[in-house]
């Protein structure tokens, strides 16, 4: 069983929450180049509508979501039960 602080668990929140981030992201785009609509002066590769707060509050449910089972898997007792000793 794992004590997790405060500070500790923000940390993982954080990182678990960057990582979700960097997975959502690419889920829907549709760039400018593929929707035949380049704006001066940008790039072709840039998107149409980037839905950053659907992005956003995604990927605050999923980290909290995969948190908990991180959170659940260090406190309880499970790995020990499954973990094999050298």
């Amino acid at each position: 069983m794992v004590e997790i602080s405060f500070i500790f668990g923000l940390a993982i929140y954080g990182i678990i929450w960057f990582l979700c981030l960097f997975v959502i992201l690419p889920i829907g785009v549709v760039t400018q180049d593929e929707a035949g609509d380049i704006v001066a002066g940008s790039a072709p590769s840039a998107p149409v509508r980037p839905r950053m707060l659907q992005k956003l509050l995604l990927t605050t449910i999923l980290a909290a979501i995969i948190y908990g089972g991180v959170y659940w898997l260090l406190t309880s007792n499970i790995l020990r039960h499954i973990a094999v000793p050298f």
